[in-house]
């Protein structure tokens, strides 16, 4: 897949015009830079549910993951009970997966002792795995799924207790978030570095 040119006359990234809500999300938050705790920690619950799925699916839902976990406050979703899980498993507003609802609980509670020691914490360890930047890959189809980084990051976020936390979402969170620029070259918002970044190998 390559650009696609929009009404307005913009390039965007082939993926951005498959849905109405994909291009909203591409202009305005897919690869921009993200900061805070509570942040991050919704878009690793986002990107956790989203595994096995379409990312459509969970975009389409956000508004009632949120409702469902408190805005993703992460003193709020580390206190949820057996009560809390049952409505989440009654909620069909989410993804009603138990392991992936159970697994965003444990993550919260987590990152609470994360960010009880020292706010921004989670912020933090997430931006020290980010990557030097490197030049835009000319189709979607050049972009990795993982790279060593999300591989990196992957292992210490395990380590630390949290789940649903595999190479392949971490790198999906990095492209979310800013840490990486995948918009392919020619999109209107991808920002190319000053010089190629030469590959190894």
């Amino acid at each position: 897949m390559s650009v696609v040119v929009g009404a307005d006359g913009r390039a965007r990234c082939g993926w951005a015009g498959s849905a109405p809500e994909y291009l909203a999300y591409h202009d305005e938050e897919w690869g921009t830079e993200l900061h805070g705790d509570r942040e991050f920690f919704e878009r690793m619950s986002l990107e956790g549910f989203q595994a096995g799925l379409s990312w459509i699916t969970i975009l389409r839902r956000r508004d009632t993951f949120r409702a469902a976990f408190a805005g993703f406050d992460i003193e709020a979703v580390a206190a949820f009970d057996d009560g809390d899980v049952a409505r989440l498993m009654a909620d069909p507003g989410i993804i009603r997966n138990a392991a992936k609802v159970d697994a965003t609980i444990s993550n919260a509670r987590v990152a609470r002792e994360l960010v009880r020691e020292r706010p921004g914490a989670l912020d933090e360890l997430l931006w020290s795995f980010a990557p030097p930047r490197r030049a835009a890959a000319p189709r979607a189809g050049d972009v990795p799924a993982t790279t060593p980084e999300s591989v990196a990051a992957s292992r210490e976020l395990k380590r630390r207790g949290f789940r649903f936390v595999g190479p392949t979402t971490v790198y999906a969170l990095m492209q979310a978030t800013g840490m990486v620029d995948d918009h392919e070259a020619g999109c209107w918002r991808s920002v190319e570095p000053t010089a190629p970044i030469p590959t190894a190998g």
